[in-house]
């Protein structure tokens, strides 16, 4: 409980860290907050161009009817970049901050949370212009905005869990930070993002498919799909896989963070 105290009380410095990372992301640029797009959108555009090059059929929303491949990319482009920016961000954020982390005392973690709430605010503005392109394509994902809440949170939780660990292992090991980047790369395109699972099933038949589906990942980001894209409710059994797994890694990553952070400041 005093760990947690101590948390509540650092609460401000937690929102200030936060502000100061939200306002200086794109400080000096002319663009400003514009760039939080266009990574997304261009990234969408071209695996859009991609995939119509090769006749790609694009998915059909069940029971939305929606037939556009542009959203379904964004609708799962969108917690990808939650997800591995907030991973790239708090694998190197106790590091970032060295001159603060030496000089004063405070709990570490909160770096790290503050890291991942900046980008979860990023994530916001990419989500609710995501909501906006689905409105006007004639998908009413109005009503289904609570179990979205509901997944940026769990999802916020695994991110926090991993961040977690990382963060520690960067201070001890610099690579870590760079190898991150990479396995983020492999994960991108382990997971359906920009392609529906049931093609893995065609491929691979049911049991290459449990072993795909052992990825936490592919059924959070599925929910999305299916909540936004299909406006239909996701399968609560594997969502129960990923809450589980959230729960674990948070659990795991908070033990490992307090058992290290006492040395933190020297290894710095």
């Amino acid at each position: 409980m005093s760990r947690i105290a101590e948390y509540v009380e650092a609460r401000e410095l937690a929102k200030a860290l936060t502000m100061r990372d939200i306002r200086g992301q794109y400080k000096g640029s002319i663009l400003g907050w514009f760039w939080s797009l266009l990574n997304p959108l261009t990234t969408v555009a071209v695996f859009t161009f991609f995939f119509a090059v090769l006749g790609v059929p694009a998915p059909v929303g069940d029971p939305s009817g929606l037939k556009i491949f542009a959203l379904y990319l964004f609708t799962g482009l969108v917690p990808w970049n939650f997800f591995a920016m907030s991973i790239n961000g708090a694998a190197g954020s106790v590091v970032a901050q060295s001159s603060l982390v030496t000089k004063v005392y405070f709990p570490r973690g909160i770096v790290v949370l503050s890291k991942i709430g900046s980008v979860g605010f990023t994530t916001l503005m990419e989500m609710s212009v995501a909501v906006v392109l689905l409105l006007v394509a004639g998908n009413m994902v109005l009503p289904w905005l609570p179990a979205v809440v509901v997944l940026v949170a769990l999802q916020g939780c695994l991110a926090l869990g991993i961040g977690l660990m990382l963060a520690v292992a960067n201070v001890y090991f610099r690579d870590v930070q760079y190898l991150v980047s990479i396995a983020l790369q492999v994960l991108f395109y382990s997971t359906p993002v920009v392609y529906q699972t049931s093609l893995i099933e065609a491929r691979f038949g049911a049991r290459g498919l449990f072993v795909y589906r052992l990825n936490p990942l592919v059924d959070l980001i599925e929910a999305y799909h299916r909540v936004l894209y299909d406006l239909r409710w996701p399968d609560f059994r594997w969502l129960g896989y990923v809450a589980v797994w959230a729960a674990v890694l948070l659990v795991l990553g908070g033990w490992l963070f307090n058992r290290f952070e006492p040395r933190l400041a020297e290894e710095l």
